[in-house]
């Protein structure tokens, strides 16, 4: 496990340094009992470092509106998983025209 720790940027270093929330414990537990059943589980918890031991497990990452499903990879180890759980829409705005705006009144209508 140290020699896992130093591979990681500082950020992620200092939080495993520091040790494990309860939550992120029960939640590791959970993910072990998990991947031998092959059951899908939902988490609130967003702050814990995929470690190398979660890779191939199928988790639920909650994102304040609902549950993101993702299957851990390879490639996510080292990265938080409220990454992979964006809490925001992408903006897509409107095109001008009647009744968008006051700004676009003006906008010729063709």
């Amino acid at each position: 496990m140290d020699e896992f720790i130093n591979l990681l940027p500082s950020r992620q270093r200092r939080s495993l340094q520091r040790g494990l929330t309860p939550d992120q414990r029960i939640l590791l537990e959970k993910m072990r009992a998990a991947k031998e059943a092959g059951v899908q589980i939902k988490t609130h918890v967003r702050d814990l470092v995929i470690l190398p031991e979660m890779v191939g497990s199928k988790i639920m990452v909650h994102n304040g509106h609902d549950f993101v499903a993702m299957e851990i990879r390879a490639e996510m180890i080292g990265h938080y998983l409220g990454e992979f759980a964006i809490t925001n829409k992408p903006v897509r705005h409107g095109t001008p025209g009647i009744g968008a705006s006051r700004s676009s009144m003006y906008v010729p209508l063709k």
